[in-house]
C-alpha cells in the first residue's frame, strides 16, 4: 500500500483494522505532526522569549540613565547648597572683616585726632632729658616758645 492510498483512506476515515502498514503509517503521521507542533511552540516560545529578553535590556538601561539622571541631580543640588554655604560665609567673613578695619580705622583717627591735639597744646615746647653715661655728660633741653 502507498502513501497516496493510505492518505486518502485516512481523510476518509476508512482504514482497515487490520492492515499494520495503516496503523504505522497513521502513527508516523501522528509522530510527525507532533514533531511540527512541538517545533512551532518551541519557535513561538523562543521569538517571546527573545522578545521579552530585548524588553529587560531595554528597561534595565533606562532604570541605568534614570538613576545617573537622578545621581546628577543630587550632586547638581548638592553642588549649589556648598556655593551657597561658601558665599553665606564670604558675605560674612568679608562683614567681619570690614567690621574690624572700620573699628581699627576709628581708633586709629581717635589717636591722631588726640596726638594732634596734644601737639597743638604742646607746640613750641621741646622738652628732654639725655644722658650719656660713656662720657659722663647729661644733657637738659628745654626749649619753650610763647
Amino acid at each position: 500500500m502507498d502513501v497516496q492510498t493510505v492518505s486518502t483512506a485516512l481523510s476518509e476515515g476508512t482504514c482497515p483494522a487490520d492492515n499494520d502498514q495503516c496503523v504505522n503509517l497513521e502513527k508516523t503521521v501522528i509522530r510527525i505532526q507532533s514533531w511540527w507542533r512541538g517545533n512551532m511552540v518551541r519557535r513561538a516560545l523562543l521569538h517571546a522569549a527573545l522578545g521579552a529578553w530585548a524588553i529587560q535590556c531595554w528597561w534595565r538601561s533606562m532604570q541605568t540613565k534614570m538613576l545617573e539622571q537622578r545621581r546628577r541631580l543630587a550632586l547638581k543640588l548638592y553642588t549649589c547648597q556648598e556655593w551657597a554655604v561658601v558665599k553665606v560665609q564670604a558675605q560674612v567673613r568679608m562683614w567681619q572683616a570690614r567690621r574690624r578695619f572700620l573699628q581699627a580705622r576709628q581708633a586709629a583717627c581717635t589717636i591722631q585726632s588726640r596726638w594732634r591735639w596734644h601737639a597743638r597744646q604742646t607746640r613750641g615746647k621741646i622738652q628732654g632729658h639725655y644722658e650719656v653715661r660713656a662720657s659722663q655728660l647729661a644733657l637738659d633741653i628745654e626749649i619753650l616758645m610763647a
